[in-house]
């Protein structure tokens, strides 16, 4: 008897194919199984008849796999296409500054579109004639604003010094009419006490000339009368006597006009110490207060001229700054026309995102803001891919990926899991709910392009030393699950718990041995198998396989085969 053949099961991996779905992998799977076993079976298995089994097949056209312990690595596969991890997008950063009608800024050079570039290279150049003529005038009118400026400035240092001398004047008028009113109040020293000491020294001396005057008359008048007596006796002549009178005349006038002058300034003593204190009392008090009140209008008035040329010298300094501004913004303007390589990479052109937008060429007009072309670096790689939502629990960020180009089948990568969407992206041709993830590249790439297609085996789970069978295997009828075990010429149909699983194989937690055959086509016992309808095998509660992966199966008799 011709001994059954044991499959790999490495070889029924589903190959996957960009865009489809998870559903889609587990359908082709399926195929590829049946189509592996009847190529087995067309490669010369010995045909005999099953004793026991009328119209079933022989135990040598079964397949078996002999259970044994391994590793199962817990992955999900997923197909994605390349792009750069960084993708720089390159703007137009330049105003629009024509007025000629044309919307935009001319391109006047751009390296070709696909061109390898490193950073700092010079990748396009916009038209600046605008932008000069406006720099020109610019120019001009920021040396104007800043003569302006300097001249307020001087204005405001002038308006200093002139509002400290009048301060200064006003308060010394101040102290000049507060010392005068002291001073002419002072007891002791006062203006007032010396000018009536003055008069009453004038009233003193003034009395020492009457008495002189008082005392000049007597002799005179004696001299008169003497002359008088000698003249009627003949002795004196008629001259001297003339002369004795005008001397006495002359003597009783100069002692009448001491004493008017001593009534004079008695008067006016008693004037000053009446009429006059008063007066000059309130004319110093007067000016007192009219040089107080001179100070504080200088005082408001210099405040006020000093915040004028402030707000002055603070209009032509924002001015000055905003022409400042103005013209370093056109010299940055006239600047970015020139447009260098932010970082090394393939020069990518804008594809055009609307009509009035047309494709990047030189000549072409381009608005502020637009996007001229992205550099994306080669470098540094990573895959975007969707994930199904039946395994979207186990796939979160850091998980380690094996990443495996179609340019470059003889190339690994190793990769991480660097995001995954929170919502899924909208489909208008399947039910299926996928989600966005993205995979990073952890190493430098070469001759990778954006756009290739990848496929990614994230690492989910490692279990160590388990009993696996592979999951085509694997019979479910009435949500149990079931193995064809092969002993000898009889196959028994064996319940079983199964565990985790990934795309080939299935942990089984009890019902079989290491060392059992399992029967790898079950589907060869039933009289109806070319109808059986494939299910996928009902994990266990501790580890559902469903979540992982697509299954092949088919229905199995419900009695041992014997």
């Amino acid at each position: 008897m011709a001994t059954a053949p044991t499959v790999s099961t490495d070889a029924l991996s589903a190959p996957a194919s960009p865009g489809r779905s998870s559903a889609t992998r587990r359908e082709w799977r399926r195929l590829a199984v049946w189509a592996m076993l009847a190529s087995v079976a067309a490669g010369g298995v010995a045909v005999s008849y099953w004793d026991g089994w009328n119209a079933g097949p022989s135990t040598d056209q079964l397949v078996t796999y002999r259970v044994q312990r391994r590793d199962l690595p817990i992955t999900v596969i997923e197909r994605g296409h390349l792009e750069s991890q960084v993708n720089v997008q390159v703007l137009c950063e330049v105003d629009d500054y024509r007025s000629d009608g044309i919307h935009g800024t001319p391109i006047v050079w751009v390296i070709p579109n696909g061109s390898s570039v490193s950073q700092g290279d010079l990748i396009c150049e916009l038209d600046s004639t605008a932008i000069q003529s406006a720099l020109d005038e610019q120019i001009l009118d920021t040396e104007e604003a800043r003569s302006a400026y300097i001249q307020a400035e001087a204005n405001l240092e002038n308006q200093k010094i002139q509002n400290a001398t009048a301060e200064d004047k006003a308060r010394l008028d101040v102290e000049l009419a507060r010392l005068e009113l002291q001073m002419f109040k002072d007891q002791q020293k006062g203006s007032h006490k010396l000018a009536k000491e003055t008069i009453q020294r004038q009233i003193d001396d003034l009395n020492n000339e009457i008495l002189a005057a008082e005392m000049n008359l007597k002799l005179r008048r004696n001299e008169k009368t003497g002359i008088e007596s000698l003249f009627k006796l003949g002795y004196a002549g008629k001259s001297e006597l003339d002369r004795a009178v005008l001397s006495y005349l002359q003597a009783e006038g100069d002692y009448a006009a001491k004493l008017n002058k001593l009534q004079t300034l008695m008067a006016t003593l008693e004037k000053l110490d009446t009429f006059d204190k008063q007066m000059q009392l309130m004319e110093l008090e007067g000016r007192l207060r009219t040089a107080e009140q001179n100070l504080q209008q200088v005082i408001v008035t210099n405040k006020a001229k000093l915040a004028q040329m402030e707000g002055v010298l603070k209009s032509r300094t924002e001015q000055l700054k905003k022409e400042e501004e103005r013209l370093e913004r056109y010299r940055t303007q006239l600047a970015k026309c020139k447009i260098y390589a932010p970082q090394d990479g393939m020069v990518a052109y804008a594809t055009p995102q609307s009509s009035r937008d047309a494709e990047i060429a030189e000549g072409v007009p381009v608005r502020p803001r637009q996007h001229i072309l992205s550099i994306p670096n080669l470098k540094k790689m990573q895959v975007e891919t969707a994930v199904h939502e039946s395994v979207l629990d186990r796939i979160q960020p850091g998980l380690k990926v094996d990443i495996k180009v179609d340019a470059f089948p003889d190339r690994r990568y190793e990769g991480t899991v660097k995001s995954v969407a929170v919502l899924p992206e909208t489909s208008y041709y399947s039910d299926s709910k996928t989600y966005k993830t993205v995979i990073t590249i952890d190493e430098e790439v070469y001759q990778l392009k954006p756009g290739m297609t990848a496929v990614c085996e994230i690492k989910v789970d490692y279990i160590p030393d388990v009993l696996t069978v592979p999951i085509q295997a694997v019979v479910q009828r009435g949500g149990v699950n079931s193995l064809f075990v092969r002993n000898g010429n009889s196959v028994h149909r064996r319940e079983v718990t199964l565990g985790a699983s990934n795309d080939q194989h299935v942990i089984v937690t009890a019902g079989i041995e290491e060392g059992d055959l399992v029967v790898l086509n079950p589907s060869a016992l039933t009289e109806d198998s070319a109808d059986a309808e494939a299910q996928p095998p009902a994990a266990s509660e501790e580890e559902p396989a469903g979540n992982l992966v697509a299954t092949v199966a088919s229905s199995a008799p419900s009695d041992t085969v014997e």
